[in-house]
């Protein structure tokens, strides 16, 4: 469900949809002019006469379908096609010597703009189709391929794949800008919370934790409370929030660009960061990259599960004044977390004999969390020199795709 939304208006396409508008109006005038000062050569001027009617009243009916990407559907791509190259297929019945002399067809270059409205439209994959079926239909009308015909016809080839791949292009900044716009703005309103943050509430917790600590006693579990607050926010202010989508409003994937924060999708990727977050505190520390660390959802809740176990460990075997390292590192082909105490480290052999007691936490909760994800835990602790654990976990096995 939709928290906010933020909506972002910029379209490089729109005028060419504007200039699309004018192009029809202004070829079907030009058609119609065509015949009035060539209407002697037409056997059958009435055929002509019929066409040209039905064409001018498609064209001013259908000026709203070619206002914008949205009206523009793909019903109306098709009749809009079909009305031209039925134009073209029936030059040959109005004026019996046209394929013997070379002149224009009934719709003339007003077929170019049905073309042109797929280029605009789908891009230059839709403009080729469109103009391959043109072609045909010119070769058709003139049973034969001339000189003059492939002319024309590699003129409207080219010409609409050309503005077609623009079209693509274009679209294609506006998504990039709409993002880079976006991170602008959530940049300077994390600055500004931190700003109002340091000046009050981070300012407050370090103070109640410094006093804590001076009184001792109760107070002084207060002040570690107060502590391990700052940390977390501090994290949390450094972090950001959750990477908001971007959802184009129409079909053009660029006129109107909404920005949505929306709760999180269970088939979605999460990020680790965002999971190992609220761990940090006064004795702990989350190093991270800046980059979000994007999962699979069970791969990632089980390698946070996987982080909380051995920082379980941490707390219970090395102390509770123990501190520990949490370490983050995003490769492409796997993500590593290393966890990392000062402890007095576990004696050689603890490990086997605490499996031989029954007592399973490092192996269950940690490896064979690892394992079920495809990965590995490598515990390495030296007597005296604290204890690592390193879990590691294989990004296709984790099944998250980049």
């Amino acid at each position: 469900m939709a928290k906010r939304e933020r909506v972002v208006r910029m379209s490089v396409e729109q005028p060419l949809w504007r200039a699309l508008t004018g192009y029809r109006v202004l070829t079907m005038v030009y058609a119609v002019l065509l015949f009035a000062f060539g209407r002697d050569r037409y056997e059958r001027p009435w055929i002509a006469v019929a066409f040209l009617a039905v064409m001018c009243v498609w064209t001013l009916a259908t000026l709203p379908k070619v206002a914008n990407a949205a009206s523009c559907t793909k019903r109306f791509l098709g009749a809009d096609l079909a009305v031209a190259l039925v134009g073209i297929l029936l030059t040959p019945l109005a004026d019996a010597h046209a394929q013997s002399v070379e002149g224009p067809t009934l719709p003339s270059i007003w077929t170019a703009g049905s073309v042109l409205a797929y280029a605009i439209k789908g891009g230059w994959r839709w403009a080729g189709v469109a103009s391959s079926l043109v072609a045909v239909a010119n070769i058709v009308e003139r049973g034969h391929p001339s000189r003059d015909t492939l002319h024309n016809v590699l003129l409207v080839w080219v010409a609409s794949i050309a503005i077609g791949y623009v079209v693509e292009v274009a679209r294609a900044s506006e998504r990039t800008l709409a993002r880079a716009l976006e991170i602008e703005a959530a940049t300077r309103e994390r600055e500004r919370l931190a700003r109002d943050i340091h000046d009050s509430v981070l300012q407050v917790l370090a103070m109640v934790q410094r006093r804590g600590t001076a009184l001792g006693g109760e107070a002084a579990d207060l002040g570690r409370m107060a502590g391990e607050q700052e940390v977390a926010l501090r994290t949390l202010v450094a972090g950001g929030l959750i990477r908001p989508s971007l959802v184009s409003e129409d079909e053009s994937e660029g006129a109107v660009v909404r920005v949505v924060e929306e709760e999180h999708d269970d088939d979605s990727p999460l990020d680790l960061r965002l999971l190992l977050a609220p761990r940090a505190g006064a004795k702990i520390t989350l190093s991270e990259p800046g980059a979000p660390v994007l999962l699979a959802p069970p791969a990632a809740r089980e390698l946070a599960a996987a982080v909380g176990a051995a920082l379980d460990n941490v707390r219970v075997h090395a102390g509770e004044d123990a501190n520990a390292w949490i370490l983050v590192e995003d490769w492409p082909d796997e993500v590593i977390v290393t966890v990392r105490d000062d402890g007095p480290g576990i004696p050689e052999g603890r490990l086997e004999e605490a499996w031989g007691e029954g007592r399973m936490g490092v192996a269950l909760s940690i490896r064979g969390r690892l394992r079920d994800l495809g990965g590995s835990a490598e515990l390495i602790s030296v007597p005296g020199q604290g204890t690592e654990v390193e879990l590691k976990v294989p990004r296709g096995k984790a099944g998250q795709g980049r």
